[in-house]
């Protein structure tokens, strides 16, 4: 015998189904987002090591090439310091994505970005003018600094 709905019977209100169908979709939406909510904001959040190789050069020059980065980074946020060992120099702060520095060549201060990517990665570098920053004057502690994450990328010496 073949069973339907009866006139007594009746079935989900097709608003009531309408609503619970909703109600799943957010439920399953609501848990997707929580699981990969603390995947997407991390990113930035590690800070990055790096590697730097540093050449005095004959025409007066330093040059300091990024030999590993274990991740781009934004040049705006990337600063480079050097603290003199004696006391007659005074500190010199480079920021790489400053105008006067990223990508000018033949100013005292440069940052090249070899890929022109706008990012800072291996093979990317500094070149510095010895004479204007008295590098040749004394000991140098240098720190690579990124601002996103507040850490230091490296630290190394520059010495006479």
């Amino acid at each position: 015998m073949q069973r339907g709905l009866e006139a007594d019977e009746e079935a989900v209100s097709p608003v009531i189904a309408t609503v619970l169908l909703l109600a799943i979709t957010v439920l399953l939406t609501s848990m997707v987002f929580v699981m990969f909510q603390g995947a997407f904001g991390s990113v930035d959040k590690i800070s990055p090591r790096g590697g730097v190789s540093i050449a005095e050069l004959s025409n007066g020059h330093h040059i300091i090439t990024f030999t590993h980065l274990d991740k781009p980074l934004d040049p705006s946020k990337v600063r480079l310091t050097m603290i003199p060992m004696t006391a007659n120099l005074s500190s010199v702060v480079i920021w790489a994505g400053q105008a006067d520095v990223y990508g000018m060549v033949g100013s005292h201060s440069s940052f090249i970005d070899a890929d022109a990517g706008y990012t800072v990665t291996q093979g990317d570098y500094f070149v510095l003018n010895s004479a204007h920053h008295h590098l040749n004057e004394g000991n140098w502690r240098v720190t690579l600094f990124y601002e996103n994450t507040e850490s230091v990328i490296t630290t190394f010496m520059i010495k006479e």
